[in-house]
């Protein structure tokens, strides 16, 4: 029977010199692993960046922004709305009007999501044509 290590569950017999480098390989990693998921808790999902995009290109109410996005449900966009506003990235603002009307509109804080959206949008274009098989680089 062979044992195996892994930085995860260190052999007993590992010298205090590799338990601080892997220590410091750990703490690195959780530098890098917190702020991504905490980025991922505010824009994850099927829907939250389509919303921001809809806004960001001039659907700002309700039943437009739900007709930009192909197969959104009221219930799913509605959710999705107050919990973008939540994170500051929408601004809902009610018109007192007859009838009353809501719209949204990004805060200034939401473009700090334009270079992610880009990336994401350049990685996409770029994942689609090697899955389809149209990339010189597979």
């Amino acid at each position: 029977m062979t044992t195996s290590t892994s930085i995860i569950n260190p052999p007993a017999e590992i010298s205090e010199e590799c338990k601080k480098m892997l220590d410091k390989q750990h703490t690195d990693c959780h530098k890098v692993i917190i702020p991504v998921r905490d980025a991922l808790d505010v824009i994850s999902g099927k829907w939250k960046l389509p919303i921001i995009i809809a806004i960001g290109r001039g659907h700002k109410r309700f039943r437009d922004i739900e007709r930009s996005i192909p197969k959104i449900t009221s219930k799913v966009l509605s959710k999705e709305l107050k919990d973008l506003e939540t994170h500051k990235l929408l601004k809902r603002t009610v018109y007192d009007s007859q009838p009353v009307s809501v719209e949204y509109t990004l805060t200034p804080y939401a473009s700090t999501l334009n270079t992610v959206i880009v990336a994401l949008q350049n990685w996409g274009t770029q994942h689609r044509k090697k899955m389809l098989g149209k990339s010189s680089e597979d």
